[in-house]
């Protein structure tokens, strides 16, 4: 943590893949965030696994996910807004999604 960056967020350029937890990739500098009008901010936990993102445009929040995992480290729930439209997916213990 420090001043500049108090919530200890990480940046990236973009994302990639169709199964969560998306993975992002092409990490960038909070230096280099002035001269990017679309980028992502993420965090992460202990275990380096992404636990949420947002996707900012012209500083505003354009999308956002949040995930959980179980203890060993099976995504089990993810919640994902688009469009002021916020939807909720479950997961098994062996990371398959479970049917609403």
């Amino acid at each position: 943590m420090t001043a500049e960056n108090p919530d200890n967020s990480r940046y990236f350029v973009s994302y990639t893949g169709v199964k969560l937890p998306l993975r992002l990739i092409n990490p960038i500098e909070i230096a280099d965030l002035t001269n990017r009008n679309t980028f992502i901010r993420a965090s992460f936990d202990a275990q380096e696994r992404l636990v949420s993102f947002e996707k900012m445009v012209y500083g505003e929040v354009e999308m956002w996910h949040r995930y959980e995992y179980d203890a060993e480290g099976v995504l089990r729930r993810a919640e994902i807004s688009m469009d002021e439209e916020i939807t909720e997916l479950r997961f098994d213990a062996s990371g398959a999604l479970v049917p609403a």
